[in-house]
Order: C-alpha cells, then sequence, then structure tokens
C-alpha cells in the first residue's frame, strides 16, 4: 500500500485559459495509506479523470503525483503496481473461477502453494468458495462482477486498488451485498481502496472520506457525518441527502437576518450583505406564529411515505421540504403554517461556501 499525494490540473484541450476549458481544475489532495475513499459527484465532474490519472492511464497536463514520497506522474499502471476494476467485468470466460483469481499471481510468478491459499481466502470473503471449479462463462453479471472485484483484490502488494463504478450492472439488492463485502475486506486487508461513484448511497455506506466534486472541482472532503451536517458548498447540500438541504436567500444587516421577508435574530455573528441559509429537512420543525427563528409559509404537498410525512411549503417563493415528526399534526394543503429556519442545524453560505 501507499500514500498517493496529487498537485495536479488537467484538460484536455492544450493551452487552457479559463475554468470551463478544464476536466480537473488545480488541487491539492492526499489519500493516505490504508484509507477507504469515495469520489462522488454527477457524471463529467472529473472523477474518472482523477482515477485515471492515479492509476497512470493518464498523465496530468500539469502538475505530480507522488507515492509515498516517489515521483511516478509518468510511471506505468506497472509501475505503480495498481490494480484497477472497471465499470463492467474484465475476466476471462474461458476460464473458472478459480483460474481467474489466480491469474494476476501467476503472472507474477507466485509460488502455487501461495496462489491456492490466497485464491481461497477471496473467494471466502466474496461467498464464491462453491463455485471455484465454474467456469466463468456459465455464471451471471453480478457473479462475474464478484470475480472482477476478488482479480483487483488478489494481490496483498498492490499500492491501491481503484473502483470506476463497479457495481452498475449489478442488481440493488445484490450491491448492498457487495458493498458490505467490500467494506468488510477492507477492514481485513487494510489496502488503500479509491471508489469512483455517482450514487451517494454507495459512496456514503462504503467510504471513511468522501471526496464531492463538482465541475472539476473537489468541494469538499469530509466523512458521510460531516457532509450531511456542515456542507462546505452549496452543492454538497444540494447532492448529499435524499431530499437535498432546503436553502433561502437572506440579507444580513446590523445584527439581524432577514429571510423570506421575515427579520430574524442570528445565534452567531454573520457577515453582512446577501447570504443564503440551509438547513436539512430533518431539521426544519413547525412553530408558533412569531416564534424565535420562524417564517410563515403556505402548505403546498402533503406526502406519507410510510416511514414519514414530508410537507413541502412556500416560504417568501421558495420551496421547501420538511420531515414532519411523529407528534406534528400535518397541515392541510394551503394552510398557513411557521417553520423555524434557524437553529443550531442551521448552515450560512456567502458565495455558495460555508461561513466558517
Amino acid at each position: 500500500m501507499a500514500r498517493i499525494d496529487l498537485d495536479l490540473a488537467h484538460a484536455y484541450r492544450p493551452n487552457p485559459t479559463q475554468d470551463s476549458d478544464y476536466a480537473l481544475l488545480p488541487l491539492k489532495m492526499s489519500f493516505r495509506d490504508g484509507g477507504a475513499y469515495a469520489l462522488l459527484g454527477p457524471s463529467g465532474c472529473g472523477k474518472t479523470t482523477m482515477l485515471n490519472i492515479i492509476s497512470g492511464l493518464l498523465v496530468p497536463s500539469q502538475g505530480t503525483v507522488t507515492f509515498d514520497g516517489r515521483d511516478m506522474t509518468r510511471a506505468t499502471p506497472q509501475e505503480r503496481n495498481i490494480a484497477q476494476v472497471f465499470q463492467f467485468p474484465v475476466i476471462y470466460d474461458t476460464m473458472t473461477v478459480a483460474e481467474n483469481l489466480a491469474f494476476p499471481l501467476r503472472n507474477r510468478k507466485v509460488p502455487a502453494d501461495q496462489i491456492k491459499k490466497r485464491v481461497g481466502e477471496i473467494a471466502e470473503m466474496l461467498d464464491m468458495s462453491g463455485q471455484l471449479n465454474q467456469r466463468a462463462a456459465g455464471l451471471a453479471a453480478d457473479a462475474k462482477q464478484k470475480i472482477s472485484l476478488g482479480r483487483g483484490l488478489v494481490r496483498s502488494d498492490v499500492s491501491a486498488v481503484l473502483f470506476d463504478e463497479p457495481l452498475t450492472v449489478i442488481d440493488p439488492h445484490l450491491k448492498w451485498q457487495l458493498r458490505r463485502k467490500l467494506k468488510q475486506i477492507h477492514r481485513e486487508l487494510k489496502l488503500t481502496l479509491i471508489y469512483v461513484t455517482h450514487d451517494q448511497v454507495e459512496a456514503l455506506t462504503f467510504a471513511e472520506e468522501v471526496v464531492v466534486m463538482t465541475r472539476g472541482k473537489a468541494v469538499q472532503v469530509g466523512s458521510a457525518d460531516a457532509l450531511f451536517e456542515r456542507p462546505a458548498h452549496t452543492f454538497v447540500g444540494h447532492f448529499i441527502g435524499s431530499p437535498g438541504m432546503n436553502f433561502l436567500s437572506a440579507q444580513s444587516a446590523n445584527g439581524t437576518i432577514e429571510v423570506a421577508g421575515t427579520p430574524l435574530v442570528p445565534t452567531r455573528e454573520l457577515p453582512q450583505g446577501p447570504l443564503k441559509i440551509g438547513i436539512r429537512p430533518e431539521y426544519l420543525r413547525l412553530s408558533n406564529a412569531g416564534a424565535a427563528g420562524a417564517v410563515p409559509a403556505v402548505a403546498k404537498q402533503v406526502q406519507d411515505v410510510g416511514t414519514h410525512v414530508m410537507l413541502t411549503v412556500d416560504a417568501g417563493g421558495s420551496l421547501l421540504k420538511v420531515r414532519l415528526h411523529s407528534d406534528d399534526r400535518p397541515p392541510a394543503v394551503g394552510d398557513t403554517v411557521w417553520v423555524r429556519v434557524l437553529d443550531t442545524h442551521t448552515c450560512y453560505y456567502k458565495d455558495e461556501e460555508l461561513v466558517a
């Protein structure tokens, strides 16, 4: 395993002059030895570009890639000792499961007894011990992808294992099982794992730290809890959560903040001028008329989703999602309600970035 440090930018076109020319804007980032990371973001945000730069499939147009302090910017994937698992299974259909898992080790002339032992360990971790003698051609898509995962994990000497959306072709229930299995494997093998996905559930349940990306920029690196509670950028608030964070325009002046046409007293000192406040649907609460930190709103929709009731309200032209608590009485559509938008969970943003 290795510590991987990036200090780079990448553009697919020559002579980039503006942000839109870059697939990856200038960034500095470190992946510690033995950590489990996810690169999370929508299509086109730069996460696969970053993964391919780490693996050596792509040379950054500027900057460096180092492994344990050694400059590996122009080193091949073989020289970096990287294993990579792709979106679709890369296996040999004419080989058995055991032969597929053993292939990377045989290429490196590992002794036969060590190969047998290692293949047995990985097959057991992937619940494939009973299929070792089956030919890969006759297996279902999920089993083939498990073989592909196993081939990436079978070498214990790799610097890192990189996953590029490896569960896209897998049935949703099996996705959950494989995510759990990958997490278990990481705990047992202590490999450095970097996982690319656009699925926040995959990222948040697998990784110890998640890198949230948009438009070629890494806007926040943190744990699932940090991304949910204190998004560093409004994009992270929108992207993380289902539904995402609510945002309201606000104006701060002379110790008060005006939200949805209502002057409120904030619980902390804020910069003057235009701001946005962000608060999760889980933390919005219905209040009494004129209560501290509350604004009036009109109920637009009431949805019973089984585990809870989701209320949509219009507060001064902004639609807010409110997850009602068990002691809340759902209002009728058209009713005026008061919603508390300022409390300890409220985040404040200036120019889309969290006010520290």
